[in-house]
């Protein structure tokens, strides 16, 4: 164990499951692959967790991030800076208009959410409107009115009581998000593809059945893309899969670059319901992360780049299916949109196949027992998509052997 391993242990806090001798000390980081602390070399099929959407250290994003650390840094949201202003009018025009809220993570994000609709509700249809309907299965965030929207009681049990307000609804089951809604139902928040629920695609006509009911019922639908959108699914948003705007869009992960932001996004008409001291973030907004922000989505939105994502996420989804094909006692499905995508497996060996690919120089993530998540920076070449197909295949013919641990 490494001197920095050995430190980790003592000094912080014991929330993720990392293990010495088994996970890496990476130190270097450029496009799909990253090092470790000995020089191995790992393909990464996980990105930071979305994160790394233009892969690491993209060269763009550093000379922004590079240039405007020698700047500014920060000012507090007491000031202007030019920045948040370029980045807030590209989401605003490469979405459905109306403004934005910066804060500093996903979770953040859908906590304004959440307030948003909420005091929207009571101001256009009365006081006792505030419950927010989600999926099972669905994830949101760690805050406590993040983890209570989540519908998934693992992420919940200690943490009790829970938020009030949230209702559970069953994912692409139209109906049982309509027999949900009643007198004190506020908006609906739906993830396009369930992320940390296993990598599951919303249904066309499910999201569009919910604006339906959304608009039926005076209803705020919040599309959750913090994990899906930034491009993910091959479409710069994952509503655009779907025909469908929503009322309020959350992002974060992937628009930073490797850096912390998370933003609302409010349609014409609901953006106005915040006032001044309704809701801040002290930290939202920084003009380190907005500039690498507004550097990733001129990444994204050059053409051919989301072509090629679509194009990269098909060839994948194929080698996977062939590989289901192949293994059909190990393989139970694969599922995905884009470069988010899933291999379930027929037998709990989710954690060895992940400790052998690691092995092997690749970083795939285990959800659980049965469902292994990949989220590949989005610049992963095609040979390097390729090579990852290749060493599953060597995994599951040795999990077929019985040889992985």
């Amino acid at each position: 164990m490494s001197n920095i391993q050995e430190q980790e242990r003592q000094y912080i806090i014991n929330t993720y499951n990392r293990q010495p001798g088994v996970n890496p000390l990476l130190v270097k980081g450029e496009g799909a692959l990253a090092w470790d602390e000995e020089g191995k070399r790992y393909l990464d099929l996980l990105g930071g967790l979305a994160v790394n959407a233009v892969g690491h250290c993209h060269p763009r994003v550093v000379k922004a991030v590079q240039e405007q650390v020698a700047t500014l840094i920060h000012t507090s949201n007491l000031y202007y800076t030019a920045p948040q202003v370029e980045l807030a009018r590209i989401l605003v025009e490469q979405t459905f208009g109306g403004r934005v809220f910066f804060a500093n993570s996903g979770a953040e994000a859908n906590e304004a959410a959440i307030k948003i609709t909420r005091k929207y509700a009571g101001l256009t249809q009365g006081p006792g409107r505030f419950a927010i309907i989600t999926a099972e299965r669905s994830f949101h965030g760690r805050t406590l009115a993040t983890v209570t929207a989540t519908g998934q009681e693992k992420y919940q049990r200690g943490f009790e009581p829970l938020a009030e307000g949230f209702r559970y609804a069953t994912f692409n089951d139209l109906d049982s998000f309509a027999r949900r809604v009643d007198r004190e139902t506020a908006g609906i928040m739906i993830e396009p593809v369930q992320g940390e629920g296993g990598v599951y695609p919303a249904e066309a006509g499910f999201i569009q059945g919910l604006r339906e009911l959304c608009d039926r019922e005076n209803l705020l639908l919040i599309f959750d893309e913090v994990q899906c959108g930034m491009g993910r699914t091959g479409r710069l948003w994952g509503y655009e899969n779907y025909g469908v705007k929503p009322d309020i869009v959350t992002m974060a992960k992937g628009l930073g670059g490797g850096l912390p932001i998370g933003v609302m996004l409010a349609r014409e008409g609901v953006d106005a319901t915040f006032k001044p001291g309704d809701h801040a973030s002290t930290f939202g907004g920084n003009p380190v992360v907005c500039r690498a922000a507004v550097e990733v989505l001129k990444i994204l939105l050059e053409e051919p780049f989301l072509e090629q994502v679509r194009e990269k996420g098909e060839l994948f989804k194929n080698g996977l299916l062939k590989l289901a094909k192949g293994y059909p006692g190990l393989v139970r499905e694969v599922r995905g949109l884009g470069l988010i995508m899933a291999l379930e497996l027929a037998v709990p060996l989710a954690s060895a196949v992940q400790r052998r690919c690691q092995e092997r120089g690749m970083l795939i993530n285990a959800i659980g027992e049965n469902i292994i998540r990949f989220l590949p920076p989005l610049v992963i070449t095609v040979e390097q998509l390729e090579q990852a197909i290749d060493e599953l295949e060597q995994v599951l013919k040795e999990a077929e052997a019985g040889e992985p641990s």
